[in-house]
């Protein structure tokens, strides 16, 4: 849901990511590019409340569609609140919404950004405030456009070094303070 959409049932979850991505993404510049788009209202949020494996999927590609239909949309994160809790079974879903963006014809149209309550990298600690980079209010994946992305990464010095930056970030930040976030975003849903 873009910002000039009535408000609907979703609207609370809606609401709390947008919260974590004002606090979290663009408040540690995770991503240098998000506050452009979140300040536009070009971001669109949709709430997928299936719990159907084949069903989120389908709701993946109405959401490519969507964005095929809608140049003022730059960008969409659908919020999967039921069906993805478990981190490991959302780590198979995000690998079936890979595949099927490939099978869509969407390979170098869109790409997938991935973020979950439990989020953990390879090799890293659970409790590794490095995962805050990726751990949100609600199983989500993040479409983004790689055209634009390209476009934005042309100006931006060293690129390849927003990860390590990014890492960096968080572990001096803290846990906690990435915490306080989540639990705030929480209670806006």
């Amino acid at each position: 849901m873009s910002d000039d959409q009535p408000m609907s049932d979703d609207q609370p979850m809606i609401d709390s990511v947008k919260y974590w991505v004002e606090k979290t993404i663009i408040g540690f510049n995770f991503c240098p590019f998000a506050k452009r788009e979140f300040d536009s209202g070009k971001i669109h949020y949709e709430v997928v409340d299936e719990q159907n494996t084949e069903e989120q999927l389908h709701a993946l590609v109405n959401e490519f569609h969507r964005l095929d239909n809608n140049s003022n949309i730059e960008t969409s994160i659908l919020i999967f609140p039921v069906g993805l809790e478990r981190f490991f079974i959302y780590l198979d879903f995000l690998e079936f919404a890979n595949d099927l963006l490939l099978e869509e014809g969407y390979e170098g149209i869109y790409q997938l950004a991935s973020f979950h309550p439990d989020y953990c990298f390879d090799d890293v600690p659970q409790n590794d405030p490095a995962n805050y980079t990726n751990r949100s209010p609600f199983p989500m994946i993040h479409i983004i456009r790689e055209e634009s992305l390209e476009k934005a990464l042309e100006n931006y010095p060293k690129p390849e070094l927003i990860p390590d930056r990014n890492i960096t970030s968080a572990r001096d930040a803290g846990e906690e303070v990435f915490k306080d976030i989540l639990e705030n975003s929480k209670k806006l849903h």
